[in-house]
């Protein structure tokens, strides 16, 4: 079974209430979405939303005793405000955004997330969707790949692996990126990380636009909160974090004119009250029990009166 990560710290911060009505705008195996229901038992409404059609297939398993209280829609949280609208979710009490994939995306070795998966490229939490990691592998130029796989992967061999992937082409398979890149670059002894995982994090995130796609919908959960609603976002590299921050931060604030000048200028009003100060991390044993949540980060804010 999907073992949602940072639950108990999700559910403390969210503070579920009976009446209250929540969204969980990236619902995968629906184990966040089940603990916001029992805790806001015995009538808490949840909307569930999740890009991927296999996802919504288990969570809406998982969530079948809790029959009316739950509905999942099939669909893309860049478009939070019109599906909330949608199904009457507005005013809300909690959002949730669980970012990057799940374990049941990365355990599909048909999917091609995993670089152990001899299966081909692909990596769409949406199937329907057209562009796949082999149309960037196989497509992209040494220079474009070289920023891509820096830009969102971090990795200090972009060029390298760039110029290897290029050498090699076409690229069919997880498995044989996976290999390629090990022989490119070796495994470096301080760290378990596989050498392919940045590569693989930065080739999803432009399959998916998930930076995009979460720069859209942050201020759509804030518009969807009634006040004192409260807004959580789990994230799993420090470029989701980073962006997360920084919204947060600048939603926060009463004034965003330069220091230098005296009297505001821009009209901007806080909107939010961050409650995390510094993001909440999983404990030794919650890593020991569930590896993916080695890396992430809750960072959670409140809706203004």
């Amino acid at each position: 079974m999907h073992i949602p990560v940072l639950c108990e710290e999700v559910v403390a911060h969210l503070e579920p209430r009976a009446g209250g009505r929540y969204i969980d705008a990236t619902v995968g195996g629906g184990g966040h979405a089940e603990a916001i229901l029992e805790r806001s038992a015995p009538n808490g409404q949840l909307l569930g939303i999740d890009r991927d059609p296999a996802a919504l297939k288990v969570a809406s398993e998982r969530l079948a005793p809790f029959g009316s209280r739950v509905t999942l829609v099939h669909g893309s949280f860049r478009e939070l405000g019109r599906l909330a609208r949608t199904h009457t979710f507005t005013g809300v009490d909690g959002i949730l955004l669980d970012l990057g994939y799940s374990s049941l995306q990365l355990e599909d070795a048909r999917r091609g997330f995993s670089f152990h998966a001899d299966a081909p490229l692909d990596m769409r939490f949406d199937p329907a969707d057209s562009m796949t990691a082999a149309d960037l592998v196989n497509g992209l130029s040494e220079d474009e790949l070289a920023y891509l796989i820096a830009e969102y992967g971090e990795e200090r061999f972009a060029r390298r692996i760039a110029r290897a992937i290029v050498r090699h082409r076409p690229i069919r398979t997880a498995r044989e990126l996976g290999e390629l890149i090990e022989r490119t670059v070796g495994r470096r002894r301080r760290t378990r990380r596989h050498p392919a995982t940045r590569t693989f994090q930065a080739l999803r995130i432009a399959v998916n636009d998930e930076l995009g796609a979460l720069e859209a919908a942050l201020p759509q959960a804030v518009a969807l909160l009634r006040p004192g609603g409260r807004l959580a976002v789990i994230s799993f590299h420090s470029l989701e974090d980073r962006l997360v921050k920084h919204f947060f931060r600048r939603e926060a604030a009463d004034c965003l004119c330069p220091p230098h000048v005296l009297t505001c200028q821009c009209g901007h009003r806080a909107q939010l009250r961050v409650i995390t100060r510094k993001p909440v991390t999983p404990s030794a044993e919650e890593v020991r029990r569930n590896p993916r949540a080695r890396s992430a980060k809750l960072r959670v804010a409140e809706r203004r009166s």
